[in-house]
C-alpha cells in the first residue's frame, strides 16, 4: 500500500506530519511512503534525510497522491489536494471539522475516509496518539520562551552589587496541557506563577507545580469535570471577571490558554483589564486562533497597546517550535496506524465497534458516521 505525507500549505503551518524516525517505521510496516517534495523543509528536515530513511520524494502533491491508500497530513488538506485523492483512501490529520460545515459531506462525497484526529477521545489507551497533548504541551512551553524574549524585565529576581531586580509576576489561564506546560516552564526560568482553571481538578495540579492557585470556588466549578472546559453561566463569569480584573492588574505577563472543545474561546481579558495593566506587560494568548482569551489580540500578529502593553497572539503555536511539534506529532500518527495495522493483509483495520475509531471517524465509505456531523435530519 502507498502511503503519502503532504507538503503543508496553510499560511503559518511549519510541521509536517512524518519524520525520518517514522518513516523507518512505516517502510517497516510493508508501506511504500511517498513524501512531497519540501515537505519538512520549515521543519529542518530535507528530502534527502527522507530519502534515506527509505521514502520516495514526489515532485509534488498529484504525484504523491497518485494511487495514495492513506494520506498523512498536519492541518486538513485543501480543496485542491482533496480533490487529487483516490475515492477510499485514508486521510489521517487534525481536520478543524467544526470549524468549516462544509468540510465533512464533501469529505463523504469525494469517497475519501476521513479520521479527525483532534477528537481523540481522552481515554488511557489513546494516550500516546494524543495530538492535541502533544502539540499543547509544546505550545505552553513555547508560550512563556516568546515571553520571556518579549519581556523587558528578567524573570527571575537578580541580586547585584548595584542593586536587586524583582522576578516576573506570570499569570496563567487555563491549566490545561498548554497551561501546566508554561507554569513549569515559568518557574524554572525563576517568575512568581500564579494560575487559574475552572476545574476543581485542576487546584491541586497546579500547586503541585508550585504556582499558586487564583479561582472562584463554588457549585458550578465543582460540576466541571473531563479533559476540557464546559461553557460557563453568565453569573460566573460575572465573579470570575471581578477576580480576573484585580488579578490580572497585578502581574507582568498573562498566558492565555483557555479552550472550548468546537467553539469560540471565551474573552476572559477585556479590555479595561488590559488598560489597567503596566506598561512593558505582556499578553501571550495561546486561544489567538479561536478568536482569543484577550479582547485586545489580533490574531496572527503581535501588536502594542496605547499603554505599552504587548500582546503575542499567532496562530498556531505548535508551529513555532516545528522541530519538536513535528517529531511528536508523527509519532502520534504512527502510533494510531500501528494500532490499527493488519499485518496479514499489510493495511489499515479500523473496527467501526472501537472507542478510538468511532471517536476519530468522520466518514467512511462515502458516508458521514460520526454522530456529531450526521445530517440534522438523520440524527
Amino acid at each position: 500500500m502507498r502511503l503519502a505525507v503532504l507538503k503543508e500549505r496553510r499560511a503559518a503551518e511549519t510541521r509536517v506530519a512524518a519524520t525520518p524516525d517514522t518513516i523507518k517505521k512505516l517502510v517497516g510496516l510493508g508501506l511504500t511512503v511517498v513524501v512531497e517534495a519540501g515537505a519538512g523543509a520549515a521543519a529542518s528536515l530535507s528530502d534527502a534525510e527522507f530519502t534515506a530513511a527509505g521514502a520516495e520524494i514526489a515532485a509534488d502533491a498529484a504525484a504523491a497522491l497518485s494511487g495514495a491508500g492513506i494520506v498523512l497530513a498536519v492541518q486538513m488538506p485543501g480543496a485542491e489536494e482533496r480533490a487529487l485523492m483516490p475515492r477510499g483512501a485514508l486521510l489521517v490529520c487534525i481536520a478543524g471539522a467544526f470549524s468549516d460545515p462544509e468540510l465533512v459531506p464533501s469529505l463523504a462525497s469525494a469517497g475519501i475516509d476521513a479520521v479527525a484526529m483532534e477528537l481523540l477521545p481522552r481515554i488511557t489507551r489513546a494516550q500516546s496518539m494524543d495530538v492535541l497533548s502533544s502539540q499543547a504541551n509544546l505550545a505552553g512551553y513555547r508560550a512563556v520562551v516568546e515571553a520571556a524574549g518579549a519581556f523587558k524585565r528578567g524573570f527571575p529576581m537578580m541580586m547585584t552589587a548595584a542593586g536587586t531586580v524583582p522576578p516576573a509576576r506570570v499569570f496563567v489561564i487555563g491549566a490545561g496541557v498548554a497551561g501546566l506546560q508554561a507554569i513549569a516552564t515559568a518557574r524554572r526560568l525563576g517568575a512568581i506563577v500564579s494560575a487559574t482553571d475552572v476545574r476543581p481538578a485542576a487546584k491541586e495540579e497546579i500547586k503541585s507545580l508550585g504556582a499558586a492557585f487564583v479561582g472562584v470556588e463554588d457549585a458550578e466549578t465543582a460540576g466541571q469535570t473531563g479533559a476540557y472546559a464546559r461553557e460557563m453561566s453568565d453569573a460566573f463569569r460575572q465573579k470570575q471577571a471581578e477576580l480576573m480584573a484585580t488579578t490580572v492588574a497585578k502581574n507582568d505577563i498573562i498566558i492565555c490558554t483557555a479552550l472550548v472543545m468546537g467553539g469560540r474561546a471565551p474573552v476572559i481579558v477585556t479590555q479595561p483589564m488590559v488598560e489597567s495593566m503596566r506598561a512593558g506587560s505582556i499578553v501571550v494568548d495561546l486561544a489567538a486562533d479561536a478568536g482569543g482569551n484577550c479582547a485586545a489580540t489580533v490574531a496572527g500578529q503581535s501588536t502594542t497597546t496605547a499603554n505599552g502593553v504587548t500582546i503575542l497572539g499567532f496562530n498556531n503555536w505548535p508551529g513555532r517550535i516545528p522541530v519538536a511539534s513535528s517529531s511528536l506529532y508523527a509519532r502520534n500518527l504512527l502510533t494510531f496506524l500501528t494500532t490499527f495495522w493488519d499485518k496479514d493483509n499489510q493495511a489499515p483495520k479500523l473496527p467501526e465497534t472501537d472507542d478510538i475509531v468511532k471517536g476519530v471517524m468522520l466518514t467512511r465509505g462515502g458516508d458521514i458516521v460520526h454522530p456529531n456531523f450526521l445530517p440534522q435530519q438523520a440524527a
